[in-house]
């Protein structure tokens, strides 16, 4: 076989065709010799789709929150590129989502490769490497390539994450000067604070294909489902001194992927093998990249049917143009841009060769996992408890967007209680939503609800628990029982709310749309209360943080204030509940001391430099795109001029502050609480406040006595090292937190919460000055690794918690609450905390 399309002229060639132009020629300069900008990268595209016949076709399919365009490109042959459509409808015919009986299935249609290049917009190759790719395939004097377009559709995403792309390479080519200095210590191998990696709100997209919570997901996700190709690669890189990684993957497997999707990573890495060795490249498969954390660009695509692969070429932000690594090399980002271009190619020969195999195998996949099973849970019960109705439609919007269907059933049955970690008899009431395993979504279904992961290797790459019913804070039963559903979805109605003249009107503060709803009251100058109890008025009972709007105060909107307030109600869709007075049935009068104003706190965040980039982006997202609440954003750097006056609470994300090691700057920070000021600390914002000589938390003790006793403890053999690593870690595990739910911290939750523990951090009890809102106690994990010397050091502790001092509050999440934006049971502590804490 040829050796991968002549390199040298593919790469260096000016002109082929008069029109057709490749990227030297339409650029003008040699691909690797420069970073080419992104609308440079859509300008070629939209070139070759102009000039190569009808055998690419270019899609927009959306854009960023800096408004780049996102585009993918359709290349196959002439006659498949003019039934494209068909071929479609025909893929999710074999995966069993097209249910139209009129249009029989075609099992010699094209096999559908999908490439996805640059999701870390710092690791640059790639989009380079696309437009590369694009060529030698639209080329038609490629005969061998036009061979395998016959029966192969190739779909290439040429950049994922243009934003982080563009603030890298504009950073870049800023401070770069004509000659490139390859030295590692050089400033233009050390990009500065957030990084390209991410996207505009700091989100490392990579994790976020099954969760959605970025625009370019969701934009994404919605195209990629509606073909779920055969074979799905996303292009990566790493550092500098690592030789190229392809599959096959490292264990763990998760156990739904099946033989056949495991063997074909051989028959692909094998492949690439051939071409490597040829041109005396390093490389190296079956190490550190696991498939299990299903919302990668590889495991995402295996648990919906494709051979879904990382590949992984050394460079990333620290490679620059050139850089020397530790063997005494230079590698530049032409060879970079040479090494993906070649898997690619190597991918789309492969899948050519063996279309036939792939999409029989495609089709079987989904025959087989559809099946129910006697050895697995074959659906789900999620119970409809009207206080959980703002996290179940969140959780069916979840649904929704992985195309998992769902809908309402009856009966009765035996099934693992996820709260209680046990099996039950449960019954299925009206409007309980039913998931079943019985669909084409099966895999993925068990993969994001069963209970507990299991793992073949505890060396993994990300988490090891994400139950959804944990995840949502929801109660769910899982049971072996094949459930018959109705086909109509619920949820899908929404409330609409009709006012009339009243004493006051309630809102139920139950999750995130109540927030949503309660912040845009305040951005309206709408006078708020709570109560800090419950109370019963009108047959109703109201829970601990009832959100109470009356006439008194707000009486300058006159008769437009219950306009208003059903206006932003109605578009939060959250029911509000009319009052004729303020004396309750039960509990206390709204004009007692125990109902309070409800101020619009001033909220600020610090950022930049020694603040963990994602935790900061997790935090600014949530109020910029959910609740939609101003934030003020302040570079971590500037901590002595802030303007402490015009904050009521600030946000101290996961990171290390330098602020608080200066004695001045420290004291100011006290003072400021003293006098009435709200901190939010989170992760290891913790721990540096921790040791602050007024902080009321101290950390456990966390050696382990039984090590000092054992003499031979340290003697380990040397090809455990890794194994041995890890048993004081876990690398996302969840654990039953006990709660406090009379605290405002904890209001709108029941006596428990399940946290996603991503540390060894345990705290003492609060002994004074404070209170003890979130602690776990003996035997409290519920899924996930820990290893077996931190298990039993993770019991009896805090881990979150509030401080009074002074006139103001610090409040203590030592673990993430707004994790990758996923962990929705969180979601609603983190908002006590700005709103309720220290009212």
């Amino acid at each position: 076989m040829k050796k991968i399309f002549l390199f040298t002229l593919l790469l260096f060639s000016i002109n082929v065709f008069a029109q057709l132009q490749s990227p030297e020629a339409f650029l003008g300069y040699k691909i690797g010799s420069r970073y080419t900008a992104h609308h440079k990268i859509v300008s070629y595209f939209q070139h070759v789709a102009q000039n190569a016949g009808i055998s690419v076709k270019l899609e927009k399919y959306g854009e960023t929150n800096e408004h780049r365009p996102l585009y993918l490109a359709f290349i196959s042959s002439q006659e498949n590129i003019s039934k494209l459509e068909q071929i479609r409808l025909n893929n999710l015919k074999l995966a069993s989502v097209n249910t139209d009986k009129s249009l029989a299935v075609a099992e010699n249609a094209p096999a559908v490769v999908w490439l996805s290049y640059n999701v870390h917009g710092n690791e640059t190759s790639s989009s380079e490497a696309a437009m590369l790719t694009l060529f030698a395939l639209a080329d038609p004097s490629n005969t061998l390539a036009q061979t395998w377009l016959k029966n192969t559709v190739v779909i290439l995403d040429p950049c994922l994450n243009p934003d982080g792309r563009e603030r890298y390479v504009n950073w870049f080519t800023s401070i770069a000067g004509s000659n490139y200095n390859p030295e590692i210590t050089s400033r233009e191998h050390n990009e500065p604070w957030p990084g390209g990696r991410t996207n505009h709100y700091n989100f490392d997209l990579n994790r976020d294909w099954c969760w959605q919570r970025q625009i370019e997901s969701q934009q994404r996700m919605k195209v990629y489902n509606s073909w779920l190709p055969q074979i799905h690669v996303d292009f990566h890189e790493q550092g500098i001194n690592n030789p190229y990684y392809f599959a096959p993957a490292a264990q763990p497997y998760h156990e739904v992927i099946t033989k056949w999707q495991c063997s074909f990573q051989y028959v692909i890495g094998k492949n690439h093998a051939r071409y490597f060795d040829k041109n005396n490249w390093l490389y190296f498969t079956k190490e550190i990249f696991d498939l299990l954390y299903p919302s990668y660009g590889d495991t995402y695509p295996l648990y919906n049917g494709a051979i879904g692969m990382t590949y992984e070429q050394a460079g990333g932000p620290d490679g620059g143009i050139m850089v020397n690594t530790s063997e005494g090399d230079t590698l530049t980002l032409q060879d970079r841009v040479l090494h993906h271009y070649t898997t690619g190619i190597s991918t789309i020969e492969v899948a050519s060769l063996n279309a036939t195999n792939l999409l029989k195998e495609f089709q079987q996949y989904f025959n087989v996992s559809s099946l129910p099973a006697a050895d697995k849970y074959n659906s789900y019960i999620i119970k409809n408890i009207p206080a959980d109705r703002e996290r179940i439609k969140e959780l069916a919007s979840f649904l929704d967007k992985n195309n998992i269907s769902y809908g309402t059933g009856k009966g009765t049955g035996k099934g693992y209680n996820y709260f209680n970690k046990k099996e039950e008899a449960f019954t299925i009431e009206n409007n309980d939503l039913v998931i079943s395993s019985s669909q084409p979504k099966s895999a993925l279904v068990k993969v994001l609800f069963e209970p507990q992961t299991k793992l073949v290797d505890s060396a993994t790459y990300d988490i090891t628990a994400w139950a959804i019913p944990y995840v949502f804070g929801v109660n769910c039963y899982a049971s072996y029982q094949s459930i018959p559903i109705n086909a109509t979805k619920i949820f899908s109605d929404t409330i609409e709310n009709n006012v009339t003249d009243a004493y006051g009107y309630l809102i139920r503060w139950q999750g995130v749309s109540s927030v949503k709803a309660i912040a845009q009251l305040m951005s309206k100058n709408i006078r708020l209360r709570f109560s800090e109890t419950a109370f019963e008025i009108g047959g109703q009972t109201f829970n601990r943080g009832t959100v109470i709007i009356l006439k008194k105060g707000n009486e300058r909107l006159g008769n437009m204030l219950w306009q208003i307030v059903k206006d932003v109600c109605n578009k939060s869709d959250i029911a509000m509940f009319p009052v004729q007075g303020g004396m309750v049935d039960k509990g206390y009068d709204f004009g007692s001391s125990y109902v309070h104003l409800l101020k619009a706190p001033r909220v600020a965040m610090l950022t930049g430099d020694g603040v963990n980039s994602n935790a900061a982006g997790e935090v600014w997202h949530f109020f910029d795109k959910e609740i939609n609440y101003k934030i003020s954003l302040i570079n971590a750097a500037d901590a002595a001029y802030i303007p402490w006056n015009s904050i009521d609470v600030l946000i101290l994300p996961d990171g290390r502050y330098k602020f608080l090691n200066d004695k001045e700057d420290a004291a100011a920070f006290k003072q400021w609480i003293q006098r009435g000021g709200k901190v939010i600390a989170m992760e290891r914002a913790v721990a540096q406040l921790s040791k602050q000589e007024w902080s009321a938390i101290h950390s456990k003790n966390t050696s382990d006595s039984n090590e000092a006793k054992d003499p031979y403890q340290l003697l380990q053999r040397f090809d455990l090292r890794e194994r041995e690593s890890i048993s004081n870690f876990t690398p996302g595990s969840i654990y039953k937190v006990d709660v406090d739910n009379t605290h405002p911290l904890m209001f709108g939750y029941p006596n428990f919460y399940y946290s996603l523990k991503m540390d060894n951090a345990v705290y003492e009890f609060i002994k004074e000055g404070g209170w003890n809102t979130g602690v776990i106690k003996k035997e409290n994990q519920v899924a996930g690794y820990v290893g077996y010397k931190l298990n039993p050091k993770l019991k009896d502790g805090l881990l979150f918690g509030v401080q009074e001092l002074g006139n103001g509050s610090i409040t203590y999440l030592t673990d993430n609450v707004l994790f990758r934006d996923f962990w929705e049971n969180g979601k609603l502590m983190f908002c006590n905390a700005v709103f309720f804490v220290g009212q």
